[in-house]
């Protein structure tokens, strides 16, 4: 039976997050989350790929499909105008439109876009980035460890995706949900609709007094994310526990609260035990819903090595088949091949036994071995039938009454017509000589019309004499 976990993945620069996801993510379905982490001197992908995989051996952990959640510090966020708004259009052009906004080469960064907007005009795209030679390192070491992610994310997208899976944002106000972890901090707003309207990301120092932090950056954020209307709802998740939600509503004017990541997603506290971070755990869980989603243009593997693992899966689910499909043309073709022999054996019996009988009828002759003798059988008893009623002669030839039949037959049609006088018929064993005249050279020409009915003309030779056409022919019967 085939698995249907999903396996999220949230990597930064020193740690990962990893949280295996159930087929049904509205339940209480989270399988397992943990955390792994390497000293600085060890930020490099290979050690962290190493201990993921170490965690999921442990912990026994079986999935179909991965995704990972790309931590903000190893990204940059940018806004871009794109002349279409069509999506396959979009991504045709989007490096060619993310060079221009940067006035720098791109060659070396992978792409990864959402549309934020569309109008006649084009496209506003919240475009990220992020070093090919980074996603390439991070994507091999988790390939040596059996892990082939399908799509490599911004983190604030799989939080978004959190969000509206598991917190359903109100469809009738502005809302913007604050996510604050112990690096970053996380903005996203909905303007009433099922999908946000702008992202944005931030880092956090360990001194900063996050009640101050908020009070400056959601007015901020609210006029760079440029809403259709004023935001009327602000929901907070602070790591820490540090805000003061009374003090921050005073301070904005908008009504701010509280929202409680793990409780939303129904995790266990047991399987949150080993997960360094509540963020994190959304992050990665927000990757494990990827699958989920048919546009992957938020996807930077798809920019730079596109995932072949459903490709691969396909040809390895139908290796087996394939084999087996071989093995029975096999054991068919060998069946048939035993049955021909069995007949060409039993032909071989059957010509041997009717070989005398064969030689006797057919004065001496053996059986044609390329042919079928029933055959020839049947054409010589055709030749004494037409032996016996006169149309052969004993040789195999058409005998001379059958061939003056013929000429006799051509006479009868056109002699009164052409004044036929004939003065001798010459018939032998093969040809037929005839001389004679008619009134005219016309009325020879029908004479020989009449004749080459069944009869072919292989000689003639004509002169007048006494007012009459006289002619010579030698004929034979057509084949």
């Amino acid at each position: 039976m085939q698995i249907q976990n999903y396996l999220g993945i949230y990597i930064s620069k020193d740690t990962a997050t990893v949280l295996c996801l159930g087929p049904q993510p509205r339940g209480r379905n989270i399988r397992d989350c943990f955390s792994v982490s390497v000293r600085q001197a060890e930020q490099e992908p290979h050690a962290l790929a190493s201990l993921i995989a170490e965690g999921c051996t442990e912990r026994g952990l079986e999935f179909s499909e991965a995704a990972v959640a790309l931590d903000c510090a190893m990204f940059m966020q940018h806004n871009v105008r794109s002349e279409f708004s069509d999506p396959k259009q979009i991504a045709q052009t989007i490096r060619f439109d993310t060079e221009q906004a940067l006035a720098t080469d791109i060659t070396d960064l992978a792409i990864a876009f959402r549309m934020t907007s569309s109008d006649r005009a084009g496209s506003v795209l919240t475009v990220f980035t992020a070093q090919r030679k980074l996603l390439s390192e991070i994507l091999l070491s988790l390939q040596a460890g059996n892990i082939d992610p399908a799509a490599i994310e911004p983190d604030v997208n799989c939080l978004s995706r959190f969000i509206l899976q598991y917190l359903s944002p109100p469809q009738d106000s502005n809302s913007l949900f604050c996510v604050l972890s112990r690096r970053c901090g996380y903005f996203i707003a909905y303007a009433g609709s099922q999908e946000p309207v702008a992202m944005r990301t931030f880092l956090l120092g360990p001194a900063q007094d996050r009640n101050d932090v908020l009070a400056k950056e959601v007015p901020v954020t609210a006029a760079l994310l440029g809403t259709d209307g004023p935001i009327n709802c602000v929901r907070v998740f602070d790591s820490t526990g540090s805000v003061n939600y009374e003090q921050l509503s005073r301070k904005l004017g908008i009504e701010a609260g509280p929202v409680d990541l793990a409780e939303a997603a129904g995790a266990e506290p047991q399987s949150l035990a080993d997960c360094a971070d509540p963020v994190d755990f959304a992050i990665a869980c927000g990757a494990a819903l990827s699958r989920s989603e048919k546009d992957r243009s938020m996807n930077f593997r798809s920019d730079f090595n596109p995932y072949q693992g459903g490709k691969l899966r396909l040809q390895k689910a139908l290796k087996p088949l394939s084999i087996s499909v071989v093995a029975l043309c096999l054991a068919v073709g060998l069946f048939l091949q035993l049955q021909l022999l069995q007949k060409n054996r039993y032909c071989s019996r059957l010509h041997k036994k009717s070989e005398k009988q064969y030689s006797a009828v057919m004065l001496g002759k053996k059986p044609p071995a390329k042919s079928n003798p029933v055959k020839k059988l049947a054409g010589e008893l055709r030749r004494i039938r037409d032996i016996g009623s006169g149309r052969l002669s004993i040789t195999g030839e058409e005998s001379v009454s059958a061939k003056l039949t013929l000429v006799l037959e051509a006479f009868n049609k056109c002699a009164a017509q052409t004044d036929l006088n004939i003065d001798s018929i010459a018939v032998t064993t093969r040809t037929i000589s005839i001389a004679g005249d008619t009134s005219s050279r016309k009325n020879t020409l029908k004479l020989f019309e009449a004749l080459r009915v069944k009869l072919d003309i292989l000689q003639q030779r004509l002169d007048s004499k006494a007012g009459r056409d006289n002619f010579h022919i030698t004929v034979v019967p057509k084949k």
